[in-house]
This record gives C-alpha cells, sequence and structure tokens, in this order.
C-alpha cells in the first residue's frame, strides 16, 4: 500500500498537478495507491497555513474522476467526518495530535459510525508521545467502526521510536503497517534511508508526502518528494517482505535507535560540562571537587544495583 500526496491541499492546480503526476508514474505492478491531501491542518502556529478548508474537497473530487485515484485526508473532529464522506473521501486518517486524545478519537469512531456513508479504510498515526498502548487502543475504537483500520508509523519529534512501533507490531500483527518518513525525519534527504529500514523490518507500504513544487509548498517543504523522486523509490523498495521473521531486524534498529540517543545524551552533557568549566575559570574553583564527584558515584552505584547493573561498570563509564 502506498499512500501518496501533498502535506496541503494548497490549490486546485497544485493538487491536480501532482496527482496527474503521481498516475503517471504508477507501476502496473502496484496493488494499491491512494492520494492523500491535508485539508485540515492542525498547524503549531495560528500565523501558518491552515489548509484550504472544505473548497479543497472539490479538488479531490476532480482527482478521483480524472486520476482514477482514491484519496484520503486528515480528520480531526465529527464535523471533519462527516464533511469528507459525504464529499465522497475513500479514507480517513487521524493524525498524531489528535491520537494523543483518545477523548476525540473516539469522537471521530462515533462520527463514522452514524455516518450513512462509510469510508473505505481509516489510518491511525502513532500518538506525538511514544505511547505504544494508546496507539493500540486508539485502533480498538477505530475498529468499532467495523471498517479496516491501518496503523501508520510517524515518530515522535524526528525520531522513529522503533519500539513502539515493535511494541505494535508484535501486538497487532493483524493490522497492516505503514511508515511515514516524510514525518518521521523532517528531511527529504533521510526519506529513502527510512524505506529501507521499514522493507527490512517488513512493514507493509509507505505515506509519503510528495509535492510537483517542494520548494514552493506552504507546509513541510523540507520534507516533500517530487512525484519523480517519489517514482524512483518505491520501484527501488516495493515492500516485499523478504523473510518472515523480523525480529533480529527490529532488535537492530532498536539498538541503533538506543545509540544515537545516547550520543546525543554526551553531547548535551559535554555542552553543559563546558559551561560548568567556564563558571569555575571564570570563580577561580578547582575543577575536581572530591565531595561532589563521590556524590555522583555513589548515587550512580546505587542505581546500578537496583537495575541489576554490576557497580564496577558503572564505576567504569
Amino acid at each position: 500500500m502506498f499512500i501518496v500526496g501533498p502535506c496541503s491541499a494548497e490549490t486546485e492546480t497544485q493538487l491536480l498537478a501532482t496527482a496527474r503526476a503521481v498516475a503517471a508514474l504508477m507501476p502496473d505492478s502496484f496493488e494499491q495507491v491512494i492520494f492523500r491531501a491535508g485539508v485540515w491542518k492542525p498547524r503549531t502556529s495560528p500565523d501558518s497555513f491552515q489548509g484550504a478548508g472544505m473548497v479543497a474537497l472539490k479538488w479531490l473530487n476532480r482527482v478521483q474522476t480524472e486520476c482514477g485515484l482514491p484519496v484520503a485526508v486528515e480528520v480531526a473532529t465529527p464535523e471533519h467526518v462527516s464533511a469528507a464522506l459525504a464529499a465522497g473521501v475513500d479514507y480517513l486518517w487521524i493524525g498524531a495530535r489528535t491520537g494523543a486524545n483518545p477523548i476525540a478519537v473516539q469522537a471521530v469512531a462515533e462520527a463514522v459510525i452514524q455516518s450513512p456513508v462509510q469510508p473505505r479504510g481509516l489510518m491511525i498515526k502513532n500518538p506525538v508521545n511514544a505511547d505504544a498502548m494508546l496507539w493500540k487502543g486508539n485502533i480498538e475504537r477505530l475498529e468499532r467502526t467495523s471498517v479496516p483500520v491501518i496503523a501508520v508509523h510517524r515518530g515522535c519529534n524526528h525520531r522513529p521510536c522503533w519500539q513502539m512501533a515493535y511494541e505494535l507490531r508484535s501486538a497487532r500483527p493483524d493490522i497492516p503497517l505503514l511508515i511515514d518518513p516524510c514525518h518521521m525525519s523532517g528531511d527529504k534527504n533521510l526519506v529513502e534511508g527510512l524505506c529501507r529500514m521499514a522493507q527490512t523490518l517488513g512493514y507493509d507500504g509507505t505515506m509519503i508526502e510528495v509535492h510537483c513544487a517542494p520548494q514552493t509548498a506552504l507546509s513541510d517543504a523540507r520534507q516533500q518528494l517530487t512525484p519523480d523522486e517519489w517514482g524512483a523509490l518505491v520501484r527501488k523498495y516495493p515492500f516485499r517482505p523478504v523473510c518472515d521473521d523480523h525480529t533480529l531486524a527490529w532488535l537492530r534498529a532498536m539498538m541503533d535507535e538506543t545509540d544515537d540517543n545516547l550520543w546525543q545524551v554526551i553531547e548535551e552533557r559535554m555542552k553543559i560540562s563546558r559551561r560548568i568549566g567556564e563558571w569555575k575559570q571564570l570563580h577561580d574553583v578547582p575543577v575536581l571537587q572530591r565531595e561532589r564527584f563521590n556524590e555522583i558515584v555513589e548515587r550512580r552505584q546505587e542505581w546500578a544495583l537496583s537495575h541489576a547493573i554490576s557497580p564496577d561498570t558503572v564505576d567504569a563509564i
């Protein structure tokens, strides 16, 4: 499954140009391609582009009829659900910010149940915080609609959070799992590496932001691909699992991410240490203060014992 399209539906011209390019690049072997576009955008700043709103639903109708592509939009309220389904939108997705609020997800699910028109599928991204249990709970809420549910892994704060995705995959291997490498990285140059990793881990497809002119995009310009870049990418990573057991690949991904986090913490610690050194130099304070040093060592040895780690190991670090 490949979900592709711009972060935001900005204009009818932009949306149709992107959809036509995507349709022209689709290999015959593709089982399912869904065209996505944000209509209502939950942006951090009220001064940023908030989406084109209701009028964009008519543009998506043209994508359906002229390009033959099913379409998907993000919804955050029952009103969004009603408007999108009344306009004939095929798929709905719930974003990470809405997914952090189970009350909002429940309201969306109830709106789907009450709608006289049903979507072909519901997609749920992981919450903004790395909470696998909440993600799983949101899936269960959506499953009560009897509409097929798809999980979309978009990471947290431009980090993959592989552990969270692994917990969901282990608990619900029956739910299709897609990767959203654009939001996961925030950088189009990192998208291919994440797609390569996702294929190794046995993901079922991708949700990728594609814009006919990313450099002029009104939102997420840095992370959107051109249609040609997307076409080359999905041919390179068709997402056909190479083996049945991906456990070792998941563990290695978690280890690599843990190492990355560790080195980032070390970098932050060195910055603080440098500031302490500058303050000591300015105030003529000795570099090593034995009482403070012993206090740190003692605290870490106690921590080691409570976490089944050798105190000698802590001393060495």
